[in-house]
């Protein structure tokens, strides 16, 4: 499967472009504008960075929590460190890996949130930006045999960005 996505700067030439690539043969259920009045970044399935940052940090925080937690309570009995005195021997040791869970549980949020909202999205946030800018996506979804013919015809509406992706 690949897709052509090409960023036009108005709907006139998003419908346009979608009607030239329809009287070349390109199947309408192949085609997709994304914009104002037409689908959106979300429901066409763009990844939402936000939802993929919370989900890398829920699935980072699942190992990262007991293995902080497990490390502040080593470091603690190795150590002998007696951060709390009125915790007692056995209490130290559960405070000590207590702070290394919260320890654990802000770099998940950090680290991984991050991470996922900077990495995770992939190209789908520059697109769902040129959305949010009043821009309009026109998407040839198909073979790669078709990619010629469609990306001949894109490029007549001189779009700001041309891209295709194959997927297998």
């Amino acid at each position: 499967m690949s897709y052509l996505i090409a960023v036009v700067d108005d709907r006139m030439q998003a419908e346009e472009a979608y009607t030239a690539l329809e009287k070349s043969g390109i199947p309408t259920q192949n085609l997709a504008i994304l914009g104002k009045g037409y689908k959106t970044a979300d429901e066409f399935g763009f990844i939402d960075p936000n939802k993929q940052a919370k989900k890398q940090a829920t699935q980072m925080a699942y190992w990262l929590i007991p293995f902080g937690f497990a490390a502040g309570y080593l470091f603690n009995l190795i150590t002998n460190l007696h951060t709390f005195d009125w915790a007692g021997e056995p209490g130290n040791h559960i405070l000590g890996g207590v702070a290394g869970a919260i320890a654990a549980a802000m770099g998940s949020v950090f680290v991984g949130g991050g991470v996922g909202f900077a990495y995770g999205s992939g190209d789908a946030l520059p697109y769902r930006n040129r959305l949010n800018e009043g821009k309009y996506i026109v998407i040839v979804q198909g073979e790669d045999s078709q990619n010629p013919q469609a990306t001949n015809i894109l490029r007549k509406f001189n779009p700001e960005s041309l891209q295709g992706y194959v997927f297998d």
